[in-house]
């Protein structure tokens, strides 16, 4: 809109009064008192008014003068049009001061409650599943005393050793499902869980054997893979983890129902079928120990091309 052409000394009140605005506006506040009248110059952004040639009332912080007062809309009144920056444009900057502050704080918080979760997890050792690990451990020398028990052939201790080595086998079912499923994996449970299978597995094996009711070739074969897929996934962390196959957890089903015939007292078919199991045992023991053997070697060589792969992208 154009007004009508100003006298020479309203245009040069009206340029005091645009230098003023613009002052206001280098300095950051806001204009207070009114502007000097001028004749009815054009509405522009320098603060100048095209219906009255006052300076606005409320200047633009940091930016320029706004024709008439401002209302929170940052609408100009004295020009009836919306202004280029009203008081709520005026306050941005304190806007994103609490944006920003209101960010630090959201991030201090964020990193109190990562730090007191990661606490409350270090904390809760005591929970179920490590619980049942713990059993499992403490049952291996009562097994071992059991199975020992009046020169290792009395059928009662025998099905007593029989008895802590079925606890042993399915604390083990457990423990891992409820970690996982209550979120209950502490750094404790990784380390002790591996262990006590372990453990319950090999004690039950050197009795049997040692008692002679196992040859021992088999329990080389069996402890051998199980000692040595550990090391193997231990070698090949760096590249990955080799999850656990359904042929494994079918090895360990069969093994545990095929060392717990052997522990009790058996005779007749019962102790022929045993040796069925057992052979299952140590086939699936075997073929599953390849099978991870593969996958650790597939594991490293993806890894080892991964790592090239980004080396090159980096450098090129």
């Amino acid at each position: 809109m154009t007004g009508v052409p100003a006298s020479a000394a309203g245009g040069s009140s009206a340029a005091k009064g645009a230098a003023a605005g613009a002052g206001a506006a280098a300095s950051g506040t806001s204009s207070v008192s009114g502007g000097v009248p001028g004749a009815a110059g054009p509405s522009d952004g320098s603060g100048v008014s095209g219906a009255s040639g006052d300076l606005g009332s409320s200047g633009v912080s940091g930016v320029a003068g706004v024709s008439g007062p401002s209302d929170a809309s940052g609408s100009s009144d004295g020009s009836g049009g919306p202004g280029e920056f009203g008081a709520a444009d005026a306050a941005d900057g304190s806007g994103v001061s609490a944006g920003a502050s209101d960010g630090a704080s959201d991030a201090k918080a964020l990193r109190g409650g990562k730090i007191a979760a990661a606490a409350v997890n270090q904390a809760s050792v005591w929970n179920i599943a490590n619980l049942l690990t713990m059993l499992r451990l403490v049952l291996v020398p009562g097994f071992v005393a059991l199975m020992l028990a009046d020169g290792g052939y009395d059928p009662a201790w025998r099905s007593l050793a029989w008895a802590a080595f079925a606890i042993a086998m399915i604390t083990d079912l457990f423990d891992g499902h409820l970690a996982r499923t209550y979120n209950l994996v502490t750094d404790f449970g990784k380390i002790a869980d591996p262990i006590a299978d372990k453990a319950i597995m090999g004690a039950a094996l050197i009795c049997l054997s040692a008692l002679g009711d196992l040859p021992w070739w088999v329990t080389v074969v069996i402890l051998g893979r199980e000692l040595g897929i550990t090391l193997l996934r231990f070698l090949v962390i760096r590249y990955g983890v080799i999850p656990a196959s359904r042929g494994g957890k079918l090895k360990t089903l069969i093994q545990g129902v095929a060392v717990g015939m052997y522990v009790l007292a058996l005779t007749g078919w019962l102790a022929t079928l045993r040796f069925w199991v057992m052979a299952a045992a140590v086939v699936l023991t075997v073929v599953t120990g390849l099978d991870y053997v593969r996958q650790a070697i597939v594991l490293r060589r993806q890894g080892i091309a991964e790592r090239k792969a980004a080396l090159e992208e980096t450098e090129g």
